[in-house]
Formats: C-alpha cells, sequence, structure tokens
C-alpha cells in the first residue's frame, strides 16, 4: 500500500497535514470577521499555543507524522518554478486587477520564501506595499484594505484538499473568501518533493481543469470509510453538481463500488457533515440527531449506462451500516439536554478526529460530550478550545489526513 491515501476514518493515522495559526488570525476584527466566515476573532498567540500542543500530541504521542501548510509552501516557494506556478494563478486581474499588477508581481518576487508564504496565507494590505509604487492602491483601496484577502480559514486544513483512498480531490470552496485556500494545496501537491513524484490520481479539482457554475465541494463533506464507499455530505457547501462529478471519477478509477451522499438542509448547523456526524471508532460515531435525521440518502454507484442513482428507503445511519456491512452502527449523541445538545454541537463536539480506531481528539470544552465517548469505551484526548474552537471547527476540520491505514480488512 502507498503511503499516501485515506483508506478510512478511524484506521491508525499516520501522516496529517495542518496549519497552525498566523498573520492572518492577527487580520481578524469584528468589521472583517463575518466578510471573513468568522463568528468572532481569535487571540491569535494563544491560539497558536494550542495548536502547537495539538501537534506535539500527535507527533510525540501517536507517532504521527505531521506537515503544515507554511513549512510545505516554503518549500515549494523555494523552487523557482513552484513559486512561478503559483504567482502565476494567484496573480491575475480577476483577483487584483490590472493597474499595479506587474509591480505587484515585482514585488512578491523578491520576498524571501518564509516572508512570501506569510503573505500568499497572510494577505497583503495596502499599508504593506512599498511607497514607490503604493499609490495605485490607495486610489482603489482605503489604506486599511487589504490588496490580497487574508485566509483565516486555511486553518480547517480537511476543507481546501481531501484524500479518498490512493487519490486526492482538491476542492472548490463555495464562498469566494475560501477559494484560494486550495490553489495553496494545488501548489504543494504539484511540486512538494512529499508528493510531486509519488503518482496518484487527482479525483477532482484539477488546477488545470477549473470547475465552474454550480459545482463546490469541500473537504469536510468527504469521508472515505472503507469497503469502497465513500460518504460526501451535500447541503450548504457541496453541491449535487460536483459530488455526482467526483462519483464519477471515482468509479471511472476503479476506487470506489459506491458513494452515499447525505442530502441535508442548508444550513449553518450542518455546514459540513463532519459538523454533525463523525466516526470514533469502526461501528461508532457521534450525531448530532436532530440533523442527522433529516438527512436523505442518495446512493451512486456505477452502471451499464453510466451511474445508477437510489434514493435509499433507510435512514442515514441505517445506510451506512448497511454498506459496511454492519449489523448496526452504534450512535452516539450529543450530550447533554436539548440546550446544551446545541452548544456543544456549536462548539463541535461531533467534529471529533480519530487517531485510531476508538481514540480521538475533542476539545475539552464538550464535557457532557465527552464523557458519553468515554461511557461508550472511547478514548478521549482532550485539546484546548477555548480559542481554535471560535473558529467553529474542531480536530476534524483542522486535520488533512494523507495516510490513514484501513478500519476493516
Amino acid at each position: 500500500m502507498s503511503t499516501l491515501g485515506a483508506w478510512s476514518e478511524v484506521g491508525r493515522l499516520r501522516t496529517v497535514i495542518v496549519h497552525r495559526p498566523g498573520l492572518e488570525m492577527r487580520r481578524l476584527t469584528p468589521r472583517n470577521a463575518h466578510e471573513l466566515l468568522f463568528d468572532d476573532v481569535i487571540w491569535a498567540r494563544r491560539a497558536r499555543e494550542h495548536h502547537d500542543a495539538f501537534v506535539q500530541l500527535m507527533r510525540a504521542e501517536y507517532g504521527i507524522t505531521v506537515y503544515r501548510v507554511h513549512e510545505l509552501l516554503r518549500d515549494v516557494v523555494d523552487d523557482p518554478a513552484g513559486r512561478a506556478w503559483l504567482l502565476d494563478r494567484k496573480l491575475v486581474p480577476d483577483e487584483v486587477g490590472v493597474v499595479g499588477l506587474s509591480e505587484l508581481r515585482s514585488w512578491m518576487d523578491q520576498l524571501d520564501s518564509a516572508e512570501l508564504v506569510e503573505h500568499l496565507i497572510g494577505g497583503v494590505a495596502v499599508e504593506e506595499l512599498p511607497a514607490d509604487f503604493r499609490h495605485w492602491a490607495e486610489q482603489a483601496y482605503s489604506p486599511s484594505d487589504f490588496v490580497l484577502a487574508p485566509l483565516p480559514n486555511q486553518l480547517f486544513a480537511r476543507d481546501s484538499s481531501a484524500w479518498i483512498y490512493g487519490g486526492v480531490s482538491i476542492s472548490r470552496m463555495a464562498r469566494p473568501a475560501r477559494r484560494p485556500e486550495s490553489l495553496n494545496l494545488a501548489a504543494i501537491y504539484r511540486f512538494h518533493p512529499a508528493f510531486r513524484d509519488v503518482g496518484f490520481p487527482t479525483w477532482f479539482g484539477h488546477p488545470e481543469r477549473p470547475h465552474r457554475g454550480l459545482a463546490t465541494l469541500e473537504g469536510g463533506d468527504i469521508m472515505p470509510v472503507g469497503k469502497g464507499v465513500v460518504l460526501v455530505g451535500m447541503g450548504e457547501r457541496s453541491t449535487y453538481q460536483a459530488v455526482s462529478q467526483l462519483a464519477q471519477a471515482l468509479f471511472d478509477g476503479g476506487a470506489a463500488a459506491r458513494v452515499i451522499a447525505a442530502k441535508m438542509p442548508a444550513e449553518r448547523a450542518s455546514m459540513h457533515l463532519d459538523t454533525i456526524f463523525s466516526f470514533c471508532d469502526r461501528d461508532l460515531v457521534t450525531v448530532y440527531q436532530p440533523a442527522v435525521e433529516s438527512i436523505l440518502p442518495i446512493s451512486y454507484r456505477p452502471g451499464d449506462r453510466g451511474i445508477e442513482v437510489t434514493v435509499e428507503r433507510r435512514g442515514w445511519v441505517e445506510t451506512v451500516a448497511q454498506a459496511l456491512g454492519l449489523e448496526r452502527l452504534r450512535t452516539l449523541p450529543t450530550g447533554g439536554d436539548r440546550f446544551v445538545q446545541e452548544r456543544e454541537q456549536w462548539d463541535d463536539g461531533n467534529n471529533v478526529v480519530a487517531l485510531a480506531p476508538g481514540v480521538v481528539v475533542a476539545y475539552d470544552r464538550n464535557e457532557y460530550t465527552n464523557a458519553r465517548l468515554r461511557r461508550a469505551g472511547v478514548k478521549v484526548v482532550e485539546i484546548d478550545g477555548s480559542e481554535l474552537g471560535r473558529g467553529r471547527g474542531g480536530g476534524h476540520c483542522m486535520t488533512c489526513p494523507v495516510w490513514r491505514e484501513p478500519a476493516f480488512d
């Protein structure tokens, strides 16, 4: 088996990509937070400390290889070809306009790799431009505006790309504020030595064949659960147009035998499938019941005349159990009374990430849900969620597994 690929949701985690909060978090303000898809501003230094502790836990206690986005990107832009490829696609008229484009490109080309990456993720404010060509930006922007917007959601590394068995899906994000995140990951997979010479298929989101129209797909909706089955949320952020293309690519590549779409209400509470439903063990999931009970399961299978579509009569949990050959799938609802359940789902109580079967990382603030998990026999490793949790994403959102072992024989 290749050392690249996600072969389950709970098999032993070997290699993962995360993003350490940086300059982009310091750019968040009450004025721009909503535009950048945050509900609150984050104490950036404390968030970095909490994230570092999370990374150290995975590395030291579980032997997981952890890549960080900014470090991978530094290696990419150290390579002149990687730097040119990324800037050719980042600095385009549709993003930065025409006037001053060549000057901006010249300035960013001259930055050392660490500073360039800091601005690729953290953005470029008008006041940071060199004085000799700042005038063009001052005519179009106010001094506190960004020529390149920061990407605070890069923190949620699961969303911008997702590994599905032996290949990768590079997301086309639903919100324009998040789309540049995927370009960073595309550059990493194309130019970084850890990926460029391995050889793997891109199931969706090939950067040279951009998707248009209504096709959007985000990694928080994607779960390769094993036995040739892939679960995909289809709601606020991922659409039928993209999910059907992903299914076709997986079938054509022989990577999957069945894709089960979770048709969800397009609501913030069910932004991604992993905000309401996450695997904790081979036969155990945590669920936010009010949302999961409303899911309509739709199965896609390869057929003689293209994709065969079945609207399932069973509920979501029963459909997933049947697809995995399980007698039943144990469900653990979000803990507490209905008020606590709503709070803990909002605080990512259902967004846990498995490090191995029956071992999950969860925010410490979700006391009721964590207690329920422990009573069910799950080892819950808690991390501080006081700052990272303000971004509305837990351990599952913050991790992009690039090598995870199978959970089933």
